[in-house]
């Protein structure tokens, strides 16, 4: 596994080995010890999530607050989506600062993002398949998120034919200024 800093401190994308011939390929999607050996992260995950969302569909941006953050190991199974993580992490270097790129299925990349970043995506292809793994449980109570469009953040979302598609409650989400975040660190 090959791992790449990125300019958020902590996010990571990871590149896992992939066999290929003319039959197709193999890849070992998620090993915990070579994880946390290539990583540095040694977290349990507890939660496997799974998303299909069509063209122009945006997700997010979403977050849980402690003592439920979670931090994500995410991967793109099928399709090509453009993946954005936002810093709300007030003691970090890069508070308030996002960071997207694409993830797709023919590359097999996985991002890590750990607990205190906001998390969405907006789908490129016709359809796409998201998986990721969790280190804490979904819960309600703690879950948040921050407005895709906020201006003060300036996400670059790439345009997509016919546009975005959002849910009612991603549509309404607060900006960043506005937004509950916690006063002290993060922790998963």
């Amino acid at each position: 596994m090959q791992v790449q800093t990125t300019a958020l401190p902590g996010v990571l994308l990871l590149q896992p080995q992939v066999f290929q011939d003319e039959r197709g390929f193999f890849v070992e999607s998620f090993n915990q010890r070579r994880f946390a050996q290539a990583t540095g992260v040694d977290v349990p995950f507890v939660q496997d999530n799974h998303s299909r969302s069509r063209r122009g569909v945006l997700r997010g941006l979403h977050y849980q607050l402690p003592p439920h953050a979670q931090g994500k190991l995410v991967r793109v199974v099928r399709g090509r989506v453009w993946d954005v993580v936002v810093d709300l992490r007030r003691t970090s270097p890069t508070f308030g600062q996002w960071l997207g790129l694409a993830l797709d299925a023919e590359q097999h990349q996985q991002l890590w993002i750990p607990p205190g970043l906001a998390h969405g995506f907006l789908t490129l292809s016709a359809e796409a398949d998201c998986l990721y793994k969790t280190t804490a449980y979904y819960d309600p109570a703690c879950e948040r998120g921050i407005a895709w469009n906020d201006a003060d953040l300036a996400i670059a979302w790439p345009a997509v034919e016919g546009g975005y598609q959002l849910s009612a409650k991603d549509d309404r989400q607060p900006a960043l200024a506005r937004a509950a975040l916690p006063d002290g660190a993060w922790q998963s």
